[in-house]
């Protein structure tokens, strides 16, 4: 059986664009459409050519492109009250947008009619079926969209009703039910759009706002009352709370509804990367938690998850993370089990049963470490430390016999003392400058360091723990341009904490290297 197709319309660049604090430049209007064609959605929604200079350049830029999946649609309203469709504003910026497409908005609830255009409720509908019509004569494939339709149907079904079959008989290839307050629940959003669908020709979609949470539930809730088009942004951004997130829905729809989404057959892959590429470009940083995309989307911490998970995945993951471009993740905490340190240490080669005596007393000491304020889902490899000493695969590399650090007056000047070595060095501030002297002793006889540079530094205050005072938390990343590692160090002292931080991830580094490798491969 040929499975049913749900069209993607994209808005982010139009009502993603109006969420507070991001604003795309061309540049990056002009990217995002490439990635959104080669995820493979049907239309991109570029925005309003009719309300800023930058949207009706997009529309000219974008032409220099050859998009294989997708087509460009201008966002615009009906025509104004009074005013023929050939001397609309509105109108008019679309035809000049010189696309194939258009989304075309227009008054569904009697409310605005009556107290915004200040019109009659037939005049509303006469405006409608003008614009679409005049679009369509100048063969221009119109989407209309029905403004607050939820709201409207509430107050009076009958005329929402009207207005859906004013557009599809003016040749309006779909009509999309926006809930533009986002205020409709899952269930209304069900009744209504099923009602809807029973009662009209035309091909319905849906536009979803998540004002209450709920504007995936909401989409998905309209594909199954009938809707075949579904509108949204990626990562949900748009104005107040945003949009349905596309991230969310195309995976849904396709692996779980089992329809046709995408028209490019490998575009799910890429879930992940678009969604990443898109909160860079919107200047966000991305949600560890969202669904099927988020680092934490896949990652187990409790201890029976992860020896689940390591033992059949469909345990504790709905599906494989590797279909939507993600991975899985098993770390390291205080409630761990054995089995996330066996994981770990199968990465690095090491092949050992979670019933081994050492590693429950590893993990002992982990737990231990975390009541005094560590947290190694975040720093994994200090804690592999732990592990890699109680196993006796750990050699003492670097012997930190003193350390010393000056921070006043605009310097930064530390003083160590390692393997039998002391180094003075200056920094842009104290850690840096820890480092540079820490690396002087070190790369003598270690001259791998060089490659090795500090990419992450962070600060956190755990708050007091029991039977003690306050203590700091830094966590450092580091990479040697291959792969990255995370240590941590806590203090009742910042640059403490910092040191124990630099000297774990230097130490890890050397452990790998140049104790673990060579024993690995014998």
């Amino acid at each position: 059986m040929v499975k049913k197709s749900i069209e993607i319309l994209d808005t982010t660049l139009r009502d993603g664009s109006q969420a507070a604090s991001i604003s795309f430049t061309l540049r990056d209007k002009i990217k995002t459409a490439i990635l959104l064609d080669e995820l493979g959605v049907d239309y991109i929604e570029g925005g309003w050519p009719g309300s800023n200079p930058k949207d009706y350049e997009f529309f000219k830029e974008i032409k220099n492109y050859s998009l294989k999946n997708a087509k460009i649609a201008a966002f615009g309203s009906t025509r104004r009250k009074g005013i023929k469709p050939e001397e609309d504003v509105s109108l008019k910026s679309i035809l000049d947008a010189d696309t194939s497409v258009a989304v075309l908005f227009g008054k569904t609830w009697t409310l605005h009619v009556k107290e915004v255009l200040r019109t009659t409720l037939e005049d509303n509908l006469q405006i409608i079926s003008d614009s679409v019509q005049f679009l369509r004569d100048h063969g221009i494939e119109v989407i209309f969209d029905a403004e607050h339709f939820y709201q409207g149907f509430k107050e009076d079904k009958e005329y929402a009703l009207k207005v859906v079959n004013t557009a599809y008989e003016a040749g309006a290839k779909v009509v999309a039910l926006a809930d533009t307050n986002g205020g409709t629940l899952p269930h209304e959003v069900l009744e209504i759009t099923r009602y809807i669908a029973e009662r009209t020709k035309a091909k319905l979609g849906v536009h979803m706002h998540n004002d209450t949470g709920n504007a995936v539930a909401n989409s998905l809730m309209g594909v199954v009352a009938g809707a075949r088009h579904v509108q949204g942004t990626i990562n949900g951004i748009g104005e107040r709370t945003g949009n349905a997130d596309l991230i969310q829905i195309i995976p849904s729809l396709l692996l779980k509804m089992g329809f046709k989404v995408l028209r490019n057959p490998d575009g799910l892959k890429r879930l992940k990367e678009v969604s990443s590429a898109l909160y860079e470009l919107a200047g966000i940083h991305p949600n560890p938690y969202q669904p099927y995309v988020g680092d934490n989307a896949f990652t187990h911490k409790a201890g029976v998850h992860a020896d689940a998970v390591m033992k059949n995945t469909r345990a504790y993951e709905h599906i494989d993370p590797s279909i939507i471009g993600n991975q899985r993740k098993i770390v390291i905490s205080e409630l761990s089990g054995t089995a996330n340190l066996v994981n770990y240490l199968d990465r690095l080669g090491l092949k050992l049963e979670k019933k081994e005596e050492k590693l429950k007393r590893a993990l002992q000491t982990i737990k231990e470490l975390e009541a005094k304020g560590y947290s190694f889902d975040l720093a994994p490899e200090s804690a592999l430390l732990v592990v890699l000493k109680e196993l006796g695969y750990y050699e003492k590399l670097i012997d930190m016999k003193y350390w010393k650090v000056i921070n006043e007056n605009g310097l930064a000047l530390a003083v160590v003392k390692v393997n039998s070595r002391i180094e003075a060095a200056e920094g842009d501030g104290p850690v840096n400058a820890v480092d540079n002297a820490l690396r002087r002793c070190l790369v003598k006889d270690f001259p791998e360091l060089e490659s090795v540079k500090l990419t992450d530094y962070r600060v956190v205050l755990p708050g007091e723990i029991k039977n003690t005072e306050s203590v700091v938390r830094v966590t450092i990343e580091f990479t040697d341009g291959k792969n990255t590692w995370r240590t941590e160090g806590v203090s009742q002292s910042v640059i403490e904490a910092s040191i124990m931080a630099l000297v774990d991830g230097l130490d890890y580094y050397l452990q790998i290297n140049k104790k673990l490798k060579p024993l690995l491969t014998i």
